[in-house]
């Protein structure tokens, strides 16, 4: 297959370094630590069974997935995409 000026590879590289950085993303946001009783956003208190699925966990649900879709709001576009993938 063609992919113009690309040299042998460059698409699975590509692939590769972009499942690297999303690991590396979700890694660094991980919890870590002890679990807090209480929100350090909006101090409702964190269910039990939530600190224990989750160790080092900071935030109660609504908190989380209102930091969820902030974080992802700014990765919607391919920063390592040729120029004909950005135009699809």
């Amino acid at each position: 297959m063609a992919n113009g000026w690309a040299q042998d590879g460059a698409v699975h590289a590509q692939i590769e370094d972009s499942v690297k950085d999303e690991i590396m993303r979700v890694r660094k946001q991980r919890p870590c630590g002890e679990s807090l009783e209480f929100c350090e956003e909006c101090g409702a208190p964190i269910p039990e069974g939530r600190r224990r699925a989750v160790p080092g966990v900071r935030l109660c649900v609504a908190c989380q997935e209102k930091a969820d879709k902030e974080s992802h709001a700014a990765e919607l576009y391919n920063r390592r995409g040729s120029k004909d993938s950005q135009l699809r």
